[in-house]
This record gives structure tokens, sequence and C-alpha cells, in this order.
């Protein structure tokens, strides 16, 4: 059996432990999208991804995430410019350590990537949602 059952941070439903005030922050942030988040949203509505699905603006842990699969414990981020900044940088990094610890895959694409590159972007995904279930296996 794996540690992460035995500590207390460690959470295996569907929002990780969030915290209750994170609903009706993501419940806001549902109705503003930003408009790479709303081409991704419309990507992940299509019938090959429907199984699995996504849900946008989602509390999981200690976080809001932007997409969010319970069925894959798959998140997919979409960073804009203000990534770029090396505190950002360090705080995407804690984050995903957290996910991670919560038994999360997370990949992130940004907002140029969504406009520029969005077949790449679907490809990615389901490369990564194949990957899982193949581990799943």
């Amino acid at each position: 059996m794996s540690n992460k059952k035995f500590t207390p941070y460690y959470q295996i439903g569907m929002f990780k432990g969030a915290p209750p005030e994170s609903f009706a922050k993501a419940k806001e942030l549902r109705s503003n999208l930003t408009a790479a988040e709303k081409v991704v949203w419309e990507l992940l509505k299509k019938e090959h991804f429907k199984q699995y699905k996504f849900r946008r603006q989602h509390p999981v842990h200690l976080y809001i995430v932007d997409f969010y699969s319970h069925r894959l414990s798959l998140v997919i981020e979409i960073d804009g410019e203000y990534h770029n900044s090396k505190e950002q940088s360090e705080k995407d990094e804690q984050r995903t350590k957290d996910l991670n610890f919560q038994g999360l895959k997370l990949i992130r694409f940004t907002n140029k990537e969504v406009f520029e590159e969005i077949e790449k972007v679907e490809n990615d995904i389901l490369r990564t949602i194949i990957e899982i279930l193949d581990s799943n296996n």
C-alpha cells in the first residue's frame, strides 16, 4: 500500500481536500474564462474527450486548476505570459509538486501554443490520455 494513503495531506476524492472558499472562487472563474481557456474548453468538449468528463476551473487540493478529469487523474493548465516570471515559475513548480503528490498528472500549455498550435495541443492531450490508460492496465 502506498505511503500516501497514511499522510493527513493526501486526499483520494475528486476535490483532494479543497477548502470550502475555493468553490465560490471556481464558480466565478468558470464565468470568466480567458480566451485561451475557452479554446481548450471547446476542444475538450469534442466527442473523443467526452468520456473523460473534463471539468473547468475545478478546486483540487489548495488550487483551482484550469481543467481536470477525475477519471484520468489529469490536470491541464493553460499558462499566460505572467507564468514566464521567475516568481511565478517557482510557484508553478511547487503547484506541480503538490498536485503530483495528490496522485495527479499535470500537463501545461502556453496561450501561444493554444492559439498557434491547437492541433499539437490536442495531440499532446490525446497522447497523455493514452499513456495514463496504458499505465493503468
